[in-house]
């Protein structure tokens, strides 16, 4: 019996709905339930500190439900729904799911600067360990140790390596202080609730193993590499993994058209008809972090040029992917203008064969809700960009939505 097939069109509409895009955003009040609907479909949201638009991590949310109460993430951590851990790169993860993480809290992966540290300097580990147990919850600073001052933003002292550890490990846990973005430190037992913590332990094997299932679920049709991106795992690690959960009947091997490799369709994920919605996507949206994975779904080539010096950048300095339907046909360069009150975009750029005035006129229908839902008043079209002149007519006649 041969292996299924999926058109290229097929397995965009699949891994699109598997991210929840096949279904319309809700059109009333959004709240915690709505949150939870979306962490169902992508597991977890990654955090980054660039502000230049808003914290990158919303975004995800604002592609899935349009405007929303922008404390749902930090109302939900404070509730004991969501914690923070390095699962793909720093991420808030469903506390429910705590127990699929442990095999990694038992030996993280880090470098080898972190891991002397952990060996030579076990005392003063315990000792920061005992400072939180009696002063917590705390920041970094409270326990600063350095002297001079510091040299880079990656500069810590002691104290914040110790409490990296500690927190790498899980006997510490973390929030985010809204207004800065500071880690807040505290023991485990303080942040995370205590019937999750009781919740057993699965071996490292089966914790991995429902990882996988999970990547599967949340991609919809993903390769192997895909998988392993996810959670961060290795592809060595996963690849008998992946061929338990075949044989089991959780995944289908198939042949998705243009790809070089083999492919797994999830054996929930339906194949949809059409996908009725357009988002701006944040860098780290599981749409487009894995680079690879998405030249190979949309024939779309994207790097982000936020390290990159401005003379050599192509695009613009934080670039966001615009999702109309089933592809990814335009991306533009945003920035909220506070004190004007406005959101700039930067640079507009169309993908090649695009109907430029229909991707014109989407896109400022969702500039214009972004601008009403960060609390701004009006788009402008600053910079260049194939898009920018066809994309300024269509946002002079379209009006920002009101706040929220």
């Amino acid at each position: 019996m041969g292996r299924e097939r999926l058109s290229a069109s097929q397995a965009r509409r699949v891994a699109l709905g598997a991210q929840g895009f096949a279904e319309r955003r809700p059109a009333g009040r959004v709240d915690r339930r709505h949150l939870r609907k979306v962490l169902d479909r992508v597991g977890l949201i990654q955090i980054d500190s660039v502000n230049v638009l808003c914290r990158s991590q919303e975004i995800p949310l604002f592609a899935r439900l349009g405007p929303h109460p922008r404390t749902l993430i930090d109302d939900a951590t404070a509730d004991g729904e969501l914690f923070e851990y390095w699962v793909h790169e720093a991420s808030h993860v469903p506390t429910a799911h705590h127990h699929l993480y442990r095999w990694s809290m038992q030996h993280p992966r880090r470098w080898g600067g972190f891991k002397r540290f952990v060996t030579e300097r076990a005392d003063f580990i315990e000792q920061i360990y005992d400072q939180v147990v009696e002063r917590g919850p705390l920041l970094a600073s409270d326990l600063s140790t350095r002297v001079g001052k510091k040299e880079s933003w990656w500069d810590y002292d002691d104290a914040k390596v110790a409490l990296e550890v500690l927190f790498d490990f899980g006997r510490v846990a973390a929030v985010r202080r809204p207004n800065d973005f500071a880690r807040v430190y505290d023991i485990a037992e303080r942040v995370i609730p205590a019937e999750v913590l009781a919740t057993p332990t699965p071996t490292e094997h089966d914790a991995r193993k429902a990882l996988v299932e999970l990547a599967a679920s949340y991609y919809g049709v993903a390769a192997l590499n895909d998988l392993a991106d996810y959670h961060r795992q290795r592809q060595s690690d996963i690849r008998e993994l992946v061929a338990e959960l075949v044989e089991e009947g959780r995944l289908v091997p198939v042949d998705v058209e243009g790809w070089n490799r083999p492919g797994f369709l999830h054996a929930d994920a339906p194949i949809p008809r059409r996908i009725p919605n357009r988002a701006l996507l944040s860098p780290f949206d599981p749409v487009v972090w894995y680079r690879d994975r998405a030249e190979r779904l949309f024939g779309f080539h994207y790097r982000i040029e936020i390290y990159t010096p401005a003379p050599k950048r192509k695009f613009g300095y934080y670039v966001l992917p615009f999702l109309l339907g089933d592809d990814l046909v335009a991306r533009v360069d945003l920035k909220a203008d506070r004190p004007n009150r406005t959101l700039l975009v930067q640079s507009a750029w169309g993908e090649p064969g695009i109907p430029e005035v229909e991707v014109a006129h989407e896109l400022a229908g969702e500039l214009a809700s972004m601008a009403g839902w960060l609390g701004l008043e009006s788009v402008t079209v600053v910079g260049g960009g194939d898009l920018s002149p066809a994309l300024a007519t269509e946002v002079a006649s379209t009006p920002v939505a009101a706040p929220l």
